[in-house]
């Protein structure tokens, strides 16, 4: 994983959190973490990673927290740790 991508991850388990994330720079790291991402109607994105799946709206300016928070949560839940897994 690059460097940019893991900043990316590190300010999604961030506190407090970052309200300026880029959704296309968060897309391209799900990927490289090996998730399926798949468009699916009125503009919503239904990622699976490690048999877990979660439907985000594919928003186009920074991610709303809520957002984050969601995406916090499914990342753990398919047992990514950015401290443990992907040290800065």
């Amino acid at each position: 994983m690059n460097h940019k991508h893991r900043t990316i991850l590190h300010a999604l388990f961030a506190h407090p959190m970052s309200s300026n994330i880029d959704p296309k720079i968060v897309k391209s790291m799900l990927e490289e973490l090996g998730a399926e991402i798949t468009r699916t109607r009125h503009n919503h994105l239904l990622v699976t990673l490690s048999g877990f799946s979660h439907g985000f709206h594919d928003v186009h300016h920074s991610l709303p927290k809520d957002e984050i928070a969601a995406l916090r949560k499914f990342l753990t839940d398919a047992g990514i740790d950015p401290a443990r897994d992907y040290p800065l």
